[in-house]
């Protein structure tokens, strides 16, 4: 059985792509977020380097991931990169990867977006760490490293008081899972084992999609590309103001140069908002 996952954001169209292995690969099983999620306290065990209990739950993952009579398996959502890649590889070192990529201003404005859609509705999106504290459930915590120059109030953020430090650490933790993407490509020598995808634009193109199935090796089940799908929209279009760019410049003039520099090489370069994220 060939394993993909995903390396990715919230809101880059992981949900569509599930659809497209789905309408597109023959014996494929394609799932966004199958139980367990790997979200909520996975998150907070990676923090504080709780690798055991995090496995724990990786393991019923696994379980079911096996019980597929199927040749290829994708799970496409954002938790890899925040919970289970390092444990991940401990089961599948062969597995196969996308590097999904959305522009981060985008991803962020739809992150506010959802995130303000999903506490009007009061959906669940809380859990408590082992310290006791509340956390966001598809989130990083907050205390990893990346955050530590910035005084956000997260009582004030948790409330959806202040929508700009919302904005603020949606930016952050795209940068941080980015990193983390080159990162584990890195540590696990994965480059050619992984296809990169830029969101949305890539997901309607059929050429290129034709091209990362035969990257993959994969077999169609039809001659012609099926871009049927559910997309995850947000309630409200997302929309870019200079106050979003200006937002990002302060994040840039913040940071430790070292979260950067990964903007300044391949797949970065080549996409047009990649200035956004220069040194200088």
């Amino acid at each position: 059985m060939e394993v993909i996952f995903c390396l990715t954001t919230a809101r880059s169209g992981t949900k569509y792509l599930t659809y497209l292995f789905k309408n597109n690969i023959k014996s494929c099983v394609s799932k966004h977020e199958p139980t367990p999620t790997m979200f909520g306290k996975p998150t907070y065990w990676y923090l504080v380097g709780k690798n055991d209990e995090i496995k724990k739950i990786f393991l019923k993952k696994v379980k079911k991931i096996h019980g597929y009579n199927t040749d290829v398996y994708i799970e496409t959502n954002h938790a890899f990169l925040k919970s289970f890649s390092d444990i991940s590889m401990e089961v599948f070192p062969d597995m196969k990867l996308i590097h999904l990529i959305r522009n981060p201003l985008k991803m962020a404005k739809s992150g506010l977006n959802r995130f303000k859609q999903i506490r009007k509705f009061h959906v669940p999106w809380e859990y408590k760490g082992d310290d006791g504290k509340k956390y966001m459930r598809w989130a990083l915590t907050g205390k990893e490293e990346i955050f530590q120059n910035f005084n956000f109030d997260w009582e004030a953020v948790l409330q959806l008081i202040d929508e700009s430090q919302i904005y603020q650490i949606l930016l952050l933790q795209w940068i941080e899972i980015e990193n983390r993407a080159m990162a584990f490509l890195d540590k696990y020598k994965k480059h050619g084992d992984c296809y990169t995808l830029q969101a949305p634009k890539d997901l309607n193109d059929v050429n290129v999609l034709r091209e990362m199935f035969d990257f993959f090796n994969f077999e169609l089940k039809q001659e012609e590309i099926n871009l049927r799908g559910r997309k995850n929209k947000g309630a409200k279009p997302t929309i870019i103001a200079e106050e979003d760019k200006k937002q990002l410049g302060e994040i840039i003039n913040k940071i430790p140069p070292r979260y950067l520099q990964i903007f300044q090489k391949k797949p970065y370069v080549d996409f047009e908002w990649g200035k956004l994220l220069s040194l200088t």
